[in-house]
């Protein structure tokens, strides 16, 4: 049992390593983001109804190699719009002020922000690479 009790401790904290830290406040990211001399990866997504950003998620953002490479370069926010999923009154209406504060159009659409809130790349869909054709993309932008 104890041996057990053991391995899902080990287990529920590998996890807990590798896996990346989302927010959802913009502001807050980018003050980290300028504090610690990183850049901002914001994630538009249609999480529970979105094909193309079920799938980022799942091949790409949720995996360890991602949560490691964006430990040391990005602060992460999601911001989310589901058709099913509850959210607060004042989350929706964040997310939506954002969504057209940045003309987003589609989902999933990834902007990366430098620490002064400068946007230094977008992204807009997924096409299904994998994991390292999809962090490539992210080589030499500028904090």
């Amino acid at each position: 049992m104890k041996k057990i009790l053991s391995l899902a401790i080990l287990t529920l904290l590998a996890i807990q390593v590798t896996a990346a830290e989302w927010m959802t406040d913009l502001d807050k990211a980018k003050a980290i983001a300028k504090k610690e001399n990183k850049l901002v990866f914001i994630d538009f997504t249609g999480s529970d109804w979105c094909p193309p950003c079920i799938k980022l998620k799942k091949d790409v953002l949720s995996t360890a190699e991602f949560a490691k490479y964006a430990k040391e370069k990005f602060v992460l926010v999601e911001l989310d719009y589901p058709r099913s999923k509850e959210q607060s009154v004042e989350l929706k209406a964040a997310n939506r002020e954002l969504q057209q504060q940045f003309k987003i159009k589609g989902f999933p659409t990834v902007v990366i922000l430098d620490g002064e809130g400068k946007e230094v790349l977008r992204k807009v869909g997924f096409g299904g690479e994998d994991i390292a054709g999809y962090l490539k993309q992210f080589e030499g932008l500028k904090k």
